[in-house]
């Protein structure tokens, strides 16, 4: 349970940081965004940083109960699986994010939220 605290908290706060910025700054985001989609070298350490990040978590926190730490499980997974992604689709990733990048306001709001709920769960329990 320590654990899925800890990730809970980082995960919280970093969602709900990148989702104000998102919302205050949006077209900063989004040139920053389309910027790194565009750098091969960024997409790489980005996939090398999801899949190191998605592997220890699911390596060490792989538990489906049904309870909030579940979400982190999820995290995981989801990291996993973008940074899998990047190695083996970067063009199927690239199209995908493009659709996305059209929608930060959208974005935003999901990513606070997305922070608001895991962060509830790491800072009050």
């Amino acid at each position: 349970m320590e654990l899925s605290i800890l990730v809970a908290k980082i995960f919280g706060l970093t969602y709900v940081l990148l989702g104000l910025g998102m919302l205050l700054n949006g077209a900063y985001y989004k040139k920053t965004f389309e910027g790194f989609l565009k750098d091969a070298g960024l997409m790489l350490f980005g996939g090398m940083a999801a899949l190191i990040i998605g592997f220890l978590i699911v390596n060490s926190h792989n538990i489906w109960v049904k309870d909030w730490t579940v979400i982190i499980t999820i995290l995981g997974w989801l990291a996993l699986l973008k940074g899998a992604l990047i190695f083996l689709a970067p063009k199927f990733l690239l199209n995908l994010s493009a659709k996305i990048l059209k929608h930060t306001t959208f974005m935003g709001v999901f990513v606070v939220l997305a922070g608001l709920i895991v962060g509830y769960f790491g800072f009050c329990s």
